[in-house]
């Protein structure tokens, strides 16, 4: 038996303005930091130990796994940074306030934007300033790889390749793996891992900063999963990400 930790950031300053993040760059909040650090706690509480840890090249992910890893007293464990792993991009919505796109459009359009399996948003025009394609990070990615917007069936498309070549390989080489990513690239892998429909991704919520535990046979199959720490306020959690784009 295996298992693999994945952890969604802590609160982020977007996420408290209630704005569409994707791929901009913000910090947590000082919440967004105690979920941090409580998700590195409970890790240590439960006994984990680790080998290696991966995330994405966005700081919001990058800080949660530092002041995880500093309460698990393992800031010394590699970390790879893989651009796959990032938030899904959400176009020419980045920036806005969720609650005034669902006033302006509707809160089922904003739930489609948000949570639709093959719905993108309003792309973001090439040479908008909001976009990433001159960001340093990904200067050795092909342009097309860079998004002007992404659904979640895209976000699968760019994940799953890490998955297949990168974390399932070494976690069958026995590394313990901590992966501390965004709540749209983490559906991802949870809709792959646990064969979730297209139809049925839209109603899961991954809450902030929760270690979410999966128990893995040989060919990578869930036995079980389950996230640590209290039930009620991770249910409360995850209502509250599923509030976040209604009027």
């Amino acid at each position: 038996m295996y298992k693999l930790v994945l952890i969604r950031h802590g609160e982020s300053t977007w996420n408290l303005e209630n704005r569409f993040t994707g791929w901009t760059d913000v910090e947590l909040t000082p919440t967004g930091v105690a979920q941090a650090q409580e998700a590195g706690r409970l890790l240590k509480a439960a006994g984990y130990e680790f080998d290696v840890c991966y995330t994405s090249v966005l700081k919001r992910a990058i800080w949660t796994l530092w002041h995880a890893l500093d309460q698990l007293d393992r800031t010394w464990l590699p970390i790879v940074n893989d651009w796959r792993l990032n938030e899904r991009h959400y176009g020419a919505l980045q920036g806005l306030n969720k609650a005034d796109m669902a006033r302006q459009y509707g809160d089922a359009q904003v739930l489609q934007w948000r949570r639709s399996y093959d719905t993108p948003p309003p792309a973001l025009e090439p040479g908008d300033p909001r976009g990433q394609r001159q960001d340093p990070r990904y200067a050795k990615l092909a342009p097309e790889q860079v998004p002007l917007t992404e659904c979640l069936k895209d976000t699968v498309a760019r994940v799953l390749p890490c998955w297949n070549e990168v974390l399932a390989p070494a976690i069958k080489r026995g590394e313990r793996l901590l992966v501390s990513a965004h709540g749209n690239s983490i559906r991802a892998l949870v809709k792959y891992l646990d064969g979730i429909s297209d139809a049925d991704i839209v109603g899961l919520n991954i809450p902030n900063g929760i270690p979410l535990v999966y128990e893995l046979d040989a060919d990578m199959k869930p036995i079980r999963r389950e996230y640590l720490g209290d039930a009620e306020a991770i249910a409360k959690a995850a209502a509250a990400v599923a509030n976040q784009g209604k009027a």
